[in-house]
């Protein structure tokens, strides 16, 4: 049995493999490990990174009404804000296909609800939504006419149909995708 020598092209050293590659490509390479380092600075601080969210959205809005078109990004920029909201609410394993029961009384076991979908992945990718609808917003080329009200009014029906299916989906397995405050937990009594 032999092994690669090193620098070969299964080497798996600390580099990332970056001692072949373009200049242009190591800058690169640097960038994303910055981007990536800012972007774990901001995990635990869930409330200030909601609001700057929720001031671009407000940013994103303005402009939509001060331009007045690119009805159809918006859309699109919903519907994509809406299917990352159902993976967030989402247990990661379905009780339906998997077998398992959530505990329906106190003397089952304890199974913390596990989100398909994270929170800071939720919130990153409604952040990158609202980032790439603001840059298609730059080009003439996305700014497709449509009947704006048309679309409203689907997506509120896409929303209704959704959430109907979802809480009904709750109701039946059981379970609360939201919680409020820290757990407090009783132990059993001493006397």
């Amino acid at each position: 049995m032999s092994f690669p020598a090193a620098g070969g092209p299964h080497d798996f050293s600390d580099d990332g493999g970056l001692e072949e590659s373009t200049p242009f490509q190591k800058q690169l390479h640097q960038l994303y490990m910055r981007f990536t380092t800012l972007k774990d600075s901001t995990a635990p601080h869930t409330g200030a990174r909601w609001i700057g969210t929720a001031v671009l959205f407000i940013i994103y809005c303005i402009r939509i009404l001060l331009v007045n078109g690119w009805y159809i990004v918006t859309y699109g920029l919903g519907i994509y804000i809406l299917n990352l909201g159902i993976g967030f609410l989402s247990p990661a394993s379905d009780p339906a296909t998997d077998g398992s029961v959530l505990p329906t009384n106190e003397a089952d076991e304890f199974k913390p609800f596990v989100r398909k979908l994270p929170e800071f992945k939720f919130w990153y990718g409604v952040t990158r939504g609202i980032v790439i609808a603001f840059c298609m917003t730059f080009f003439s080329v996305f700014n497709i006419p449509v009947f704006w009200p048309i679309l409203v009014c689907y997506f509120f029906a896409l929303f209704i149909m959704t959430m109907r299916r979802q809480i009904q989906h709750m109701i039946k397995h059981r379970y609360i995708p939201i919680t409020f405050g820290k757990p407090k937990f009783k132990g059993k009594d001493s006397t």
